[in-house]
C-alpha cells in the first residue's frame, strides 16, 4: 500500500466526503429512514457528525448551518421537496435497528 502524509490522507477524505454529499444530493428518491435502516446513518447524521467535527476545532457552526451543508440546502425546504411519510413497515424497521451512535 502507498505511504500517504497526513495531509494527502487528508485531502482524499475530503473529496471522498464531498462525493458522498454529492451523491445524497442527486439522491433525494432515497428517505433518511432507509438509509437509517441499511447503513446506521442518514444525512442528519452526516450533517451532526460534520458539525462535532467544527465543534471539536472550535468552529462556530450551527446545526442548521450543517444541515444545509449536507442537504444543499436548508434542511426545511429539503424536507418540503423531498421527504415523504415513513410507512409502517419503515418505522417497524427503525425501532428494530436503532442506531446507537452519537
Amino acid at each position: 500500500m502507498t505511504e500517504l502524509s497526513k495531509e494527502q490522507q487528508t485531502e482524499l477524505e475530503a473529496a471522498a466526503f464531498r462525493r458522498l454529499v454529492s451523491h445524497l444530493r442527486e439522491r433525494t428518491d432515497v428517505q433518511n429512514i432507509d438509509l437509517m435502516n441499511l447503513a446506521g446513518f442518514c444525512r442528519n447524521c452526516l450533517s451532526n457528525w460534520y458539525k462535532d467535527a467544527a465543534d471539536e476545532a472550535g468552529l462556530a457552526l450551527t446545526k442548521d448551518a450543517s444541515r444545509e451543508i449536507v442537504y444543499g440546502m436548508p434542511y426545511e425546504d429539503w424536507k418540503n421537496l423531498h421527504q415523504s411519510e415513513s410507512t409502517g413497515a419503515q418505522k417497524a424497521a427503525f425501532e428494530g435497528n436503532k442506531p446507537t451512535h452519537g
